[in-house]
C-alpha cells in the first residue's frame, strides 16, 4: 500500500509502540524479477512489517541514467503492492533513503548481497537505535540490468 511520508511516521510510531518489529529496505524495483521477489520475501521474514522506500521516477533517472525507469513509479507501486511480503511503500526523491530511515527508525535495515553492511546508507542510524543491518544474498544471475540487456538483444 502506498503511503505518504507523513503517514509513514504515524505508522512506524504505531508499530513500534505496539512492540512490532519494523523492517525497511529500498530500491528502484524497476523491472521486477525473481531475485527481487525472493529478496523481499526474505526481508519480510525478519520482522512484523516491511516498509519499502521506492525511488520516484526522477531519482531513478538520476541514478540509472536516461531511458530509466522502464516502468513508471505508478506501475512499480502497483506491482509491488501485489506482493504479500510488502506492507507499506513510500516514494522518495532524494539520492538516498537516509531521511526515510531517520524518520522510520527501523529495527532491521535490509539490502541485497551486492552491499557491505557497514557501507549501507542509514546503517549507523539503525545501529544507534539498537537495530540490526542485514545483507541478503543475491539470487545468482538475476539483475535488472542484465534483464534489460537481454531484452534489448532479443529485438
Amino acid at each position: 500500500m502506498l503511503i505518504t511520508t507523513e503517514r509513514v511516521l504515524t505508522l512506524s510510531n504505531y508499530y513500534r509502540s505496539s512492540g512490532k518489529k519494523i523492517v525497511f529496505t529500498n530500491g528502484c524495483f524497476d523491472v521486477l524479477h525473481a531475485g527481487h521477489v525472493r529478496y523481499l520475501n526474505e526481508a519480510a521474514k525478519l520482522g512484523d512489517s516491511l516498509f519499502i522506500g521506492l525511488n520516484d521516477d526522477a531519482s531513478v533517472r538520476k541514478l540509472k541514467g536516461n531511458g530509466r525507469p522502464i516502468n513508471s513509479q505508478d506501475d512499480r507501486v502497483e506491482v509491488l503492492s501485489a506482493l504479500r511480503a510488502i506492507d507499506f511503500i513510500v516514494l522518495f526523491s532524494e539520492d538516498t533513503p537516509l531521511n526515510l530511515i531517520d524518520l522510520i527508525k527501523p529495527d532491521v535495515l535490509v539490502k541485497g548481497g551486492d552491499y557491505n553492511a557497514d557501507d549501507i546508507v542509514g546503517a549507523d542510524i539503525v545501529r544507534k537505535n539498537g537495530g540490526e543491518v542485514v545483507v541478503i544474498p543475491l539470487l545468482e544471475g538475476r539483475s535488472t540490468s542484465s534483464l534489460i540487456d537481454k531484452m534489448s538483444k532479443a529485438k
